[in-house]
């Protein structure tokens, strides 16, 4: 075989392993941000003062649901 091409494909081959290496390290930053985030959020959760039932219902609410509890105010669009 063609010299050049035996460099090119053993290259390729480098380039398709640093790949695989970075893909991998991607996928554990994705992971640890994700798990930063969480822990984030707990902590936000944990230093709030409601009940269970009280996060469920604020959590509808922002989601556009609306629980047995909570009441949704519509404000008019020429209102300001």
């Amino acid at each position: 075989m063609n010299a050049k091409i035996q460099r090119v494909m053993k290259e390729m081959e480098k380039t398709r392993d640093k790949i695989g290496v970075l893909q991998a390290r991607l996928r554990d930053l994705e992971k640890q941000k994700t798990e930063l985030e969480n822990t984030e959020i707990i902590s936000a959760v944990r230093g709030m003062d409601i009940s269970l039932t009280e996060l469920a219902d604020m959590l509808k609410a922002a989601s556009g649901q609306v629980g047995p509890n909570m009441t949704v105010q519509k404000k008019e669009d020429n209102e300001e």
